[in-house]
């Protein structure tokens, strides 16, 4: 609700919400196991680490069952019936945003644009600007932009007329610690019993600290020394007049810098990066048309994108470190530089696979666990090409010829290949697939309880489908393209050897025609070879 709504007034549309909610529930009631509403206390967002108590906040809390007691009922289909219904007829005063709970540590939201700047004042009218901008393309996707600071808090402001002031002798001070007992009131003592403490707080009544007029007409009792010492009452309104006036909620940093975040979730159904992506693109073309509004301030992608790419910059390195590692070892295995590429082309197939299987069967990528699987993969299926390299090494030292030993190497390895990457990929099924088996109950009720699905399979379902991806393709291709690879390397190295032996052997029947001119040593006399004469040397 607006700023400064009473929490009677917040808590009366919260009794709508709940009732609206509880009626879209409709029969889907067998699922949930609460509907918890909170006003003013623990209504805050908990990414932002919102613990404030506000008013003008409330959160309707829906929990459902585990997985496995849904009977096969998606809450998502809840969450875009309540979506919709709110977007479609919303109620008059109240924003209301309807989102999924997020598991894990707070992270930013899915559209996130960060506004920075030194001057605090354009700030706000930047923010409102592009928001409104953003909100008349209708963005597909976009639930509702708002900002994180709220810049029409009201509050009554006391303005001192310090001259009035300074000749009664009362300091700015005097006048700010009078307003805070009167209003708050200081701590006087605390009242113990048996289960707790509780302060014990002296303050006006409710009825006068709640008037204005009672608090602009109390006395300042204080002792003027400008008059010898002597205790004067002075009202307050005789030097400061109250003026009701608005500012800001609050103020965050970053980096020292004010900012101010235009945030929005992702309606469901709607793939976050896509939307991210066109919203960036609209922000793009409003900063072109308004360069002059943007002197010394800086708009950009901050959340979940910010830290998206974080993430995959990590990773990124790590797949690096990982593929050095094995370079290391390989190199110094085989004491070859051709070997450890051609097994080391492994990794890139795999890479293919398992953005080919992500694409035909339309999944999502999983920034951190499809980056976990990949560099996982790196490890996996540079065991298969080495199982091949190798046996090929061996079948030459005892002397079969380069291709009959990578056919033979292909046709004896082919199996182990085969088992060992088909083992991992059923090993990697119960878990990508979200198989469930309750053992407690198997051995007490022999029941099972057997069901696919769960919390757990949207966290290790990425990283099993990748490895399962990646695993099949390279595997394929490791039967298929790495014997094919090294009888190339090992032609390609024949003809540079008969390359460098002709230039060789060209070079010694040059040194044998014309001789040369190292000195030989022949007892204690150093002689020379006699060059042919200039005929001789021109014919």
């Amino acid at each position: 609700m607006p700023i400064g709504t009473d929490q009677s007034k917040t808590n009366e549309v919260t009794k709508q919400v709940e009732a609206r909610i509880n009626r879209l529930l409709g029969n889907d009631t067998d699922i949930v196991t609460s509907v918890i509403a909170n006003v003013a206390f623990g209504a805050g967002d908990p990414r932002a680490n919102d613990l404030s108590i506000q008013p003008h906040k409330a959160k309707v809390t829906v929990a459902f069952k585990q997985f496995a007691g849904r009977h096969g009922k998606s809450t998502r289909a809840i969450l875009e019936r309540v979506q919709n219904s709110f977007h479609d007829n919303p109620i008059p005063g109240a924003q209301i945003v309807v989102e999924q709970e997020q598991g894990g540590p707070p992270v930013g939201k899915p559209i996130s644009i960060e506004i920075t700047g030194d001057n605090l004042a354009a700030l706000p009218v930047v923010a409102d600007s592009l928001r409104s901008f953003l909100d008349t393309l209708s963005i597909a996707g976009v639930q509702k932009l708002k900002s994180d600071v709220q810049t029409s808090k009201p509050e009554l402001l006391f303005d001192i007329d310090r001259e009035r002031a300074n000749r009664e002798g009362i300091y700015s001070s005097q006048v700010a610690n009078e307003i805070a007992s009167g209003v708050l009131g200081p701590e006087v003592s605390k009242f113990r019993d048996e289960n707790d403490e509780y302060p014990i707080v002296v303050r006006y009544k409710k009825d006068q600290r709640s008037d204005v007029n009672t608090i602009q007409n109390l006395k300042l009792t204080y002792r003027d020394m400008t008059m010898g010492g002597q205790i004067r009452n002075v009202p307050l309104s005789s030097f400061a007049r109250v003026v009701d006036t608005v500012s800001f909620g609050g103020i965050k940093r970053k980096g020292q810098k004010p900012i101010i975040t235009l945030e929005s979730d992702v309606i469901s159904g709607y793939n976050p990066n896509e939307v991210a992506a066109n919203v960036m693109t609209q922000v793009e073309y409003w900063k072109e048309h308004h360069k002059g509004m943007l002197a010394g301030i800086s708009v950009s992608m901050g959340g979940q994108q910010e830290e998206q790419a974080e993430t995959a910059s990590f990773l990124g390195m790590a797949l690096l470190a990982s593929i050095g590692l094995i370079i290391i070892i390989l190199v110094t295995q085989f004491n070859s530089v051709g070997k450890p590429i051609i097994i080391l082309s492994e990794i890139l197939f795999s890479v293919i696979g398992v953005f080919l299987g992500l694409a035909i069967f339309g999944m999502n990528v999983s920034i951190v666990m499809t980056g976990v699987g990949i560099v996982a993969l790196a490890g996996i299926v540079v065991r298969n090409g080495i199982l091949i390299v190798e046996f090929i090494d061996i079948l030459k030292e005892r002397g079969l010829p380069t291709r009959e030993a990578i056919i033979e190497a292909g046709k004896t390895r082919m199996t182990p290949v085969l088992l060992t990457a088909t083992a991992t990929i059923l090993g990697l099924i119960p878990l990508a697939v979200g198989l469930n088996i309750d053992f407690g109950s198997l051995f007490t009720e022999l029941n099972p309880h057997i069901f696919f699905g769960g919390d757990s399979v949207a966290f290790w379902g990425p990283l099993s489908w990748t490895m399962i991806y990646g695993l099949s393709f390279a595997t394929v291709l490791t039967l298929i393209v790495l014997p094919v690879m090294y009888l190339l390397s090992e032609n390609a190295g024949k003809k540079l050897k008969k390359l460098s032996g002709s230039a060789a052997d060209e070079a010694a029947h040059h040194a044998h025609m014309y001789g040369t001119m190292e000195p030989v040593l022949a007892g204690d006399k150093v002689s020379h070879d006699i060059l042919p004469d200039d005929d001789h040397r021109s014919n």
